[in-house]
């Protein structure tokens, strides 16, 4: 029997002890950012979450976006133990979907340095001007 999975964009549904134990300890890009921080990312940010037949949660994605111009879709994780059923799948779509409906946004940017075949399949390319983008790190004291 398949297993059923479902996309949410329900924030209280949202496993913040898990979500920041993912990120914090098991990705690449956010490894050792602080409960405190992934609270307030989540607070400022539209969440979406997949959920399996017993409402564990096996994925999650954030978008950050002022929900009229812009978007940027990050902390895209998928649990260890759920890959391979196509929930970065479904978790893209159910993104893409939600901000096509909800707001007015023009165009979604993300980065990624392992899962461009992914994110090719819903039209994400490179940015034809890479070098326009600038990047300007905060020094905190």
């Amino acid at each position: 029997m398949p297993l059923t999975f479902t996309f949410s964009s329900d924030v209280s549904q949202i496993d913040r002890d898990l979500v920041h134990h993912w990120l914090s300890d098991q990705s690449y890009w956010a490894q050792g950012r602080t409960r405190e921080t992934q609270d307030a990312a989540i607070d400022a940010s539209r969440n979406y979450c997949i959920l399996d037949e017993n409402g564990r949660q096996v994925a999650y994605a954030r978008v950050v976006t002022d929900g009229v111009t812009f978007a940027w879709l990050c902390d895209v994780f998928v649990d260890e133990t759920a890959r391979g059923h196509g929930l970065g799948k479904m978790l893209v779509e159910g993104v893409i979907d939600d901000l096509q409906n909800a707001s007015t946004v023009k165009r979604i940017v993300l980065a990624t340095s392992t899962a461009d075949g992914l994110y090719a399949r819903y039209g994400f390319a490179e940015s034809p001007g890479p070098n326009r983008y600038m990047i300007k790190p905060m020094e905190r004291n």
